[in-house]
């Protein structure tokens, strides 16, 4: 009998984990562009693509103990405010629960969708070898090696988290979209920096994150909560609150 229990509470939890995952994004993944049919393969050690990402990769060693090495350890966090606090200051006013509810909700719900969905088929196609593993040395977020070791380098999913986020936002404080661009772009260049993805992984992942910011304007949920978001900033930008 108590087996039988804990049975169904599993089955239970299970049950509530899958529908707590699939509220968290907009998409379901046989609704984004398949990365494995976008994408070319990744780079391979010894041709000139790849050349040029262990050049980016030795560039990048060099940025870690400068005020930007500082920053890509502080994108490499995810979780939480993570991700609102990273675009904050480009976007002209603080993200949050409670000051931007309606702005904070689209891009954390949008957050699995781009970081997930829009590189999954590539990631476990290729399940390249990161580049702190290639090349036997540390990498900026240590922490974070051994799970980051069982996940695909190609593409990035972290960059194209930020690069998504950074389009959406940019389409909804067009006054600031160069800097909200810029903070995306570099979102991107700290996993290089960080040692954890390759330029072309960088590179590949704006490419989906693009594509899945196109299919998501073409999703009903998406396009009520980003006119939530705007109708939300524009009562901010208003009252006076965006810098």
């Amino acid at each position: 009998m108590r087996k039988r229990v804990l049975f169904i509470a599993s089955c239970a939890m299970f049950a509530m984990s899958t529908f707590c995952q699939a509220q968290n994004t907009f998409l379901k993944p046989d609704q984004v562009a398949n990365s494995l049919e976008l994408l070319p393969p990744p780079p391979q050690p010894g041709s000139a693509q790849f050349n040029y990402d262990e050049a980016q990769y030795k560039w990048g060693k060099m940025q870690r103990i400068t005020p930007r090495g500082k920053q890509a350890a502080e994108d490499a966090n995810l979780g939480g405010v993570g991700l609102s606090n990273a675009f904050s200051d480009a976007f002209g006013i603080k993200i949050s629960k409670e000051e931007t509810p309606e702005i904070y909700t689209l891009i954390s719900r949008m957050q699995e969708d781009a970081g997930d969905l829009s590189t999954r088929s590539a990631k476990n196609y290729y399940m390249r070898m990161r580049p702190f593993m290639l090349f036997g040395e540390q990498s900026l977020t240590p922490g974070a090696e051994k799970w980051l070791a069982t996940n695909g380098s190609y593409p990035s999913g972290h960059t194209a988290i930020g690069w998504a986020t950074a389009l959406v936002l940019a389409e909804i404080n067009i006054d600031r979209q160069n800097e909200i661009l810029k903070r995306g772009f570099e979102f991107g260049q700290s996993r290089v920096i960080c040692g954890v993805h390759y330029q072309s992984d960088v590179d590949a992942g704006r490419v989906v994150a693009s594509g899945l910011v196109a299919r998501l304007h073409a999703d009903e949920g998406f396009c009520t909560q980003l006119a939530k978001a705007k109708k939300e900033f524009a009562k901010l930008k208003k009252a006076g609150k965006v810098k």
